[in-house]
């Protein structure tokens, strides 16, 4: 275990193993395209594509982090869940940092992205692992101060599950007793950017629409996304039917719109996330995980400081010369 937080606490971005269920492994990889080499990162592409073709037999994902492109991967955060047996690939949730220039401040949103489980293990207990622990770690990374998130879909069942497991987030339909998501000038100014520079990370094309009041993306299909575009039928609904009607009113499925959900982590989120969420079987994985981010959020600059033979940026030993 000691053996484990010190490897953690020697690297500057997160590779965090642990067991995530019963005969599976999780692995959360932050910006691989900054430190893997050709051959990792290939075999990081490989193993998604593996799960995405698994999802949709029919088609070919080819944007994002499909691609295997190292400037795409370094704005990555991977977490991919692997059967222990064989270490075949099973589930994967596929995060992009955007880094936001406002006008005199930057903002970096963290794109909730695409996450994919392989049918033949759907309700393995893998669910708290993927829609919500990565960003969970990636508070802590940023030091316990709130982080945006936005995330781009047209599944009523995921509107749902960000507009309650997230705070502050517009749009957010009335339900389950709690008020309607409002629209503050920071949400807006977050579109406008995203919209205009971040598009390739959700693969919408330069064509698609932007409705400033509703958040809603129209023909958002044709920017590499192609293959995800589904009917309102065939898209899982959330249990609180709130969410499938809002969906159903917004968006044109025929045409191929999408929401654009704005919101942000903060820490009574996350802690509500940990106890609502996290199996009690999985609660020693999930510490081990967070105590390994504390570990490469604090020791790492107390490391770097106290070696004086090395300099690190601004970073110096009070003995060095």
């Amino acid at each position: 275990m000691l053996r484990l937080f010190f490897a953690a606490a020697s690297r500057r971005y997160m590779d965090i193993s642990f067991r995530a269920a019963p005969g599976a492994q999780a692995r959360v990889i932050e910006r691989p395209g900054l430190w893997m080499d050709d051959a990792q990162l290939s075999g990081l592409a490989a193993d998604l594509r593996t799960v995405a073709g698994k999802t949709l037999p029919a088609g070919q994902l080819t944007y994002g982090v499909f691609s295997g492109d190292r400037g795409r991967l370094e704005r990555s955060v991977i977490t991919l869940i692997t059967r222990k047996s064989d270490g075949v690939p099973i589930a994967f949730n596929a995060l992009a940092l955007m880094d936001l220039d406002l006008g005199g401040r930057s903002e970096t949103v963290l794109h909730l992205g695409l996450v994919m489980i392989d049918p033949d293990t759907q309700g393995g207990g893998l669910s708290w692992v993927l829609y919500g622990l990565t960003c969970t770690l990636m508070l802590f990374r940023n030091g316990l101060r709130p982080l945006w998130v936005s995330n781009v879909t047209q599944v009523p069942a995921v509107v749902g599950l960000v507009a309650s497991g997230f705070a502050n987030v517009f749009p957010a339909p009335t339900a389950g007793g709690r008020p309607e998501g409002r629209r503050h000038l920071m949400h807006l100014l977050l579109a406008r950017r995203i919209m205009a520079h971040q598009r390739h990370v959700f693969g919408v094309g330069p064509e698609a629409g932007f409705d400033e009041d509703r958040f809603v993306i129209t023909n958002a299909y044709t920017g590499g996304s192609d293959d995800l575009k589904k009917t309102f039928d065939d898209a899982p609904k959330h249990r609180d039917a709130a969410y499938n009607d809002f969906c159903r009113a917004e968006l044109d499925y025929d045409r191929g719109d999408d929401v654009l959900q704005l919101g942000q982590i903060d820490l009574p989120t996350a802690v509500s996330y940990l106890a609502r969420e996290v199996p009690p079987r999985s609660f020693a994985a999930a510490g081990l995980a967070l105590g390994m981010a504390v570990m490469q959020r604090l020791a790492l600059p107390l490391w770097h400081w106290s070696d004086s033979r090395r300099t690190f940026g601004i970073l110096r030993a009070r003995g060095a010369k």
